[in-house]
């Protein structure tokens, strides 16, 4: 009786150890399908924070030119490896949004920043965009740019290269200024 009862705990167990799955991980999608997210989770974090800094800052509402060229200075950024305000050509934020838009008048603020993931879990959005926001609000000069009430424009942009993500932020106002003149390239205005 006994060792039918051990013929039966070993069947048992083998039978077990033939039923056991394995569980296989699903690769993480690639982490440039996620930047469109990465960049409005930013967005809304930073839109909160700084109304917990100052309660009376204007909404910042999305401009579809700042998106343009902060999408285009993290790339930039990415592709050519570095984290600075002014690209290794001397091109900037600036230079770039007055190439396109010469009439563009007001105060540009820019915040950027780089932030490393494993690449075999991917880019975990929630994560990353409280990465970012919580680099830049631990700097102060980062923190002010952000929180600065007269802002109402902004623009993120996201890249991926490698293991590392860059991030550009844009902030804008046009302080208020009537809009520029047509020939704002500095050609005298016709008489009337």
């Amino acid at each position: 009786m006994l060792r039918a009862s051990a013929v039966c705990v070993a069947v048992l167990l083998l039978t077990a150890c033939t039923t056991t799955q394995v569980a296989v991980r699903t690769p993480p999608p690639d982490p440039k399908t996620v930047m469109p997210a990465l960049e409005n989770r930013i967005y809304e974090l930073v839109s909160e924070e700084r109304h917990k800094i100052d309660p009376n800052a204007k909404d910042l509402s999305l401009d579809s030119e700042l998106v343009g060229v902060a999408r285009s200075k993290s790339a930039d950024m990415a592709e050519h490896n570095y984290i600075a305000h002014a690209a290794p050509d001397g091109q900037t934020s600036a230079s770039i949004i007055m190439d396109k838009d010469a009439s563009f008048q007001g105060l540009l603020g820019e915040n950027i920043g780089a932030e490393h993931y494993w690449k075999d879990y991917g880019v975990d959005v929630e994560e990353m965009a409280h990465r970012f926001v919580d680099l830049w609000l631990a700097s102060k000069t980062h923190r002010d740019n952000l929180s600065l009430a007269a802002y109402d424009r902004t623009g993120v942009g996201a890249a991926v290269n490698g293991d590392t993500v860059y991030v550009t932020e844009l902030f804008a106002t046009n302080l208020g200024l009537p809009p520029a003149p047509a020939n704002a390239g500095g050609a005298p205005a016709p008489a009337k």
